[in-house]
C-alpha cells in the first residue's frame, strides 16, 4: 500500500522505522517544521525528519492545514495529489481538517500511547503514571475531527511498573505502537478487517490527560509518599519534579522510590536519613527516598554521588 507517515518525536520515529522494513511504500513524510533548540537556540530536525533523510524519503513540513489559508489550502492539495491508501499519524502536533482525513483511501490512522477513551490527549503516559494506573496501552484508531475521539481498531496492554518513568514507558510503548501499526496494516485485507471491526469510543469512560506544566512538577512534600513517587516518575524526563533550595534555585528530583523507613514524628520535607539508597524525606504520609538529585550548573547525581558531596544534612527541611 502507499503510506503518508505523519509524526514528529522519538514516539512516531518508532513507527515509521518499522513501517520502513514492510513491503509498503513511503510516499511522504509529513513532520513538524524545524524548531530552534538547545543553548545555540539552533534550528534542530525533529526524530522523524532525521529518520526520512536517511532513507531519502520525501519531506513536507507545512505550518498548518486551515482552508482559510493559501498556505493551508496549497499543503491539503499537495498531500492529495500523493494518492495515498491510508495516512498513519503518530505524535504530529498538527491539526488535521475533516478534508485531509478523508483524502486517503482508507482514511487515516492515529497511534495513541493510552488505552482509549481513557487519557485523550497531549500527556497520556504521563498523566498514566501519576494517577497510579497499573497499566496502559497503544490504541490504533481511525481519526475523527475532535481530540483523539476516532473509532478505534486495535489495542495492546502494557503494564506500568511501580519502577517506570514517563521515559522508560515511552520507550515501551513506542515500541509497542510500532509493532501495532504494522500488525494492522499487514495487508489491505487486514486494515479493511480492521475498519469493518473498529469500536466506537464509550463517552462515560472518557478521561483527558492535560499537557504538562513546569509549575505542576514542583513536589508538595505534605502529599504522600505514594503521590509524590508518582509525580516524579512521571515527570521524568519533562519538566522534572523540583523542590526550591533558595529563593533563585531549585534542586532537581530525577527519581525515586518508597523509603524502606515506615514512619517519623519530623514535618513534611525533612530529611530524616542519607544512605547508600538515597535521600530520605518525609512525607505528609510515609517516608519517600530520592535516589538521582540535580543541583544548579551540575550533572544529575545517584544516591553514591550525593552522599560524597554532603550538600544535604539531616534534619535539613525542603520548602
Amino acid at each position: 500500500m502507499k503510506i503518508i507517515f505523519a509524526g514528529t518525536p522519538e514516539f512516531a520515529a518508532s513507527a515509521l522505522a518499522a513501517l520502513l522494513n514492510t513491503t509498503h511504500e513511503i510516499v511522504a513524510v509529513y513532520t513538524q517544521p524545524d524548531r530552534k533548540a538547545g543553548r545555540g537556540q539552533k534550528l534542530s530536525a525533529s526524530a522523524v525528519k532525521q529518520l526520512a533523510l536517511e532513507h531519502n524519503l520525501p519531506i513536507y513540513q507545512p505550518l498548518h492545514f486551515k482552508a482559510s489559508t493559501e498556505e493551508g489550502c496549497a499543503a491539503q492539495q499537495e498531500l492529495a495529489a500523493l494518492q495515498a491508501d491510508v495516512m498513519v499519524v503518530a505524535a504530529y502536533g498538527l491539526i488535521l481538517p475533516q478534508t485531509v482525513l478523508d483524502t486517503p483511501k482508507y482514511g487515516c490512522l492515529n497511534i495513541h500511547g493510552s488505552l482509549l477513551p481513557r487519557w485523550r490527549g497531549a500527556a497520556p503516559i504521563q498523566r498514566a503514571i501519576a494517577t497510579g494506573d497499573t497499566e496502559t496501552g497503544v490504541t490504533i484508531m481511525k481519526m475523527a475531527a475532535g481530540l483523539d475521539t476516532g473509532d478505534m481498531m486495535f489495542k495492546t496492554l502494557c503494564p506500568i511498573t511501580t519502577s517506570d518513568t514517563s521515559a522508560t514507558l515511552h520507550d515501551k510503548l513506542a515500541i509497542q505502537g510500532a509493532e501495532a501499526i504494522c500488525a494492522v496494516l499487514s495487508s489491505e485485507q487486514k486494515l479493511q478487517y480492521y475498519l469493518e471491526h473498529r469500536e466506537v469510543q464509550n463517552e462515560q469512560f472518557t478521561v483527558y490527560a492535560h499537557k504538562l506544566t513546569k509549575a505542576e512538577a514542583q513536589v508538595d512534600w505534605t502529599k504522600s509518599a505514594v503521590n509524590i513517587d508518582r509525580n516524579i516518575r512521571a515527570f521524568n524526563p519533562w519538566p522534572v519534579a523540583f523542590t526550591p533550595i533558595d529563593e533563585n534555585d531549585n534542586l532537581r528530583i530525577w527519581n525515586c522510590q518508597i523509603s524502606h523507613i515506615k514512619t517519623s514524628d519530623e514535618t513534611s520535607g525533612t530529611i530524616i536519613a542519607i544512605d547508600k539508597h538515597g535521600v530520605h524525606v518525609v512525607c505528609g504520609q510515609g517516608v519517600i527516598c530520592l535516589t538521582s538529585l540535580q543541583w544548579p550548573g551540575g550533572k544529575a547525581l545517584n544516591a553514591v554521588q550525593i552522599n560524597q558531596t554532603q550538600k544535604l544534612s539531616l534534619g535539613y527541611k525542603f520548602a
